[in-house]
């Protein structure tokens, strides 16, 4: 055993996507050993994702040359040895380009290795007594995903240090199908809330309708339902993305409304929190700029104190609170959405086009966000698995007012810009038959850490004129 003690935690890489090896520091003089099998916070600190391990279980070997595998499992695994030592070969049988891949290499008590969901998992006993150990983070069930490979597969070619002739193989293991005719393991599933909605519709443009990626309106599934927690088998989901809200501003500001906008904008985000938190989901949550009161100089950086005006504001904040209680989660906040459907840019257009002179605020001020952009951010975010937190996304530029934005409408479909004419927010309203939601008078984001990440925000007329075009 003395060849095991001495070594430094280390994270050594593989071939396949995700499947990490580490070298285990292990204490040990003439009474035995000692080592830290699994230490979260050193391991995350090395780049390890906290994958939530709910199973221990462990297999022992009384003889050497058992072999066992090739098994995939819709669930992660950390693998070690306790006693012993092991030859272990992974096959990569996740749908992508890295399908059939594999990794070989032999594992004491001194390593242990990482294997993502989907990887196929199998070892051969090099030594008596042999104790093979994995953390898993699913308990096994029959509806779940599985895939298997034939240990003498041809294509993954694993050498084993014994020949399979030579050792004792389960029916089982025998009859697992050859590469070409396993069905791969797809990704966990990606479920976007809100899919009927403007940044729901842009979200299917841009994922697309992979089978792994599903759309919900409310009549699919009402993110304000009690019993949201068994709605699904939310182990099966590697990512929510929570494009549902109550946005009916002024409406809010009505009994009725209240109720519905706290709880769509904060208690169904704090269930959805919840949820992912419990199934090491990520959670992406759509923000607003309402948590800011407008009254402060400059863009809104990401840490800006809270300050909401009205009841949509507050729900807003309060979700945005909750959602951050999620372990993975990014806030993307978000001003002035434009998307399919009926919006200021639409509705400008469409008095230009008929002659009418609109009247205009002019004392908001703020840059647009486009659904598309922001479906474009979030798809960033997740594909180059930036840091979570919060991240502010509009279009780039000068801050116009609402009444700039109206004129260049009238620009860019060949009509005369002056015939918008400007109104304060206090005049616009001032005839209001109905309760009217306070607006925050300032509301640019500071786009400097969505920026940091390698996006690159659009410019907001350039954007506008592509808008208007398309």
């Amino acid at each position: 055993m003395s060849d095991i003690f001495g070594k430094h935690l280390q994270r050594i890489e593989t071939p396949i996507p995700g499947l990490v090896v580490f070298e285990l520091p292990v204490h040990g003089d003439s009474r035995g050993w000692f080592k830290e099998n699994w230490q979260r916070e050193k391991m995350t600190s090395l780049g390890l994702d906290d994958f939530g391990p709910v199973q221990n279980n462990i297999s022992f070997n009384d003889a050497v040359g058992t072999t066992r595998g090739i098994h995939a499992e819709p669930w992660d695994k950390w693998v070690s040895v306790a006693t012993g030592r092991i030859f272990g070969a992974w096959v990569d049988l996740r749908e992508g380009p890295s399908f059939g891949a594999v990794f070989t290499t032999e594992i004491d008590p001194s390593r242990a290795i990482f294997v993502p969901r989907g990887v196929g998992n199998s070892y051969q006993t090099l030594a008596a007594d042999t104790s093979y150990a994995y953390l898993v983070n699913d308990h096994w069930s029959p509806a779940a995903e599985y895939a298997f490979l034939n240990l003498a597969d041809e294509t993954a070619a694993i050498e084993w240090p014994i020949p399979l002739s030579e050792v004792e193989i389960s029916d089982k293991d025998k009859a697992h199908p050859r590469l070409a005719d396993v069905t791969p393991i797809a990704p966990r599933k990606t479920l976007v809330l809100g899919a009927a909605g403007q940044l729901g519709l842009a979200l299917r443009e841009r994922l697309g309708d992979a089978s792994h990626i599903e759309y919900a309106t409310r009549a699919d599934l009402d993110v304000t339902a009690p019993d949201i927690t068994g709605a699904r088998r939310w182990r099966d989901y590697g990512t929510i993305i929570n494009a549902a809200a109550y946005t009916a501003v002024d409406t809010a500001e009505t009994a009725e409304g209240r109720t519905a906008a706290w709880q769509a904008n904060a208690v169904a985000v704090a269930a959805l929190a919840r949820i992912a938190n419990e199934n090491g989901i990520t959670f992406v949550h759509v923000s607003s700029d309402y948590v800011f009161d407008g009254t402060g100089a400059g863009a809104y950086s990401e840490d800006a104190a809270f300050a909401p005006l009205g009841v949509y504001g507050q729900s807003k904040a309060a979700g945005d609170l909750a959602a951050q209680t999620a372990s993975r989660h990014y806030i993307v906040r978000t001003s002035w959405v434009i998307g399919e459907g009926k919006n200021f840019v639409r509705t400008m257009a469409s008095l230009a086009e008929r002659g009418i002179d609109p009247n205009v605020v002019s004392d908001q001020i703020g840059r647009l966000s486009f659904a598309n952009d922001i479906a474009d951010a979030i798809a960033h975010l997740l594909d180059v698995g930036a840091e979570y937190g919060t991240y502010n996304v509009t279009t780039s530029g000068a801050a116009l007012s609402w009444a700039d934005i109206a004129r260049e409408v009238f620009r860019l479909t060949g009509n005369d810009p002056a015939r918008v004419s400007d109104v304060t927010t206090a005049e616009y309203f001032e005839n209001a038959t109905t309760p009217v939601s306070p607006r925050p008078l300032n509301s640019v984001l500071d786009l400097t850490k969505i920026t940091a990440t390698g996006f690159s925000p659009r410019d907001g007329i350039e954007a506008l004129a592509a808008y208007l075009a398309g």
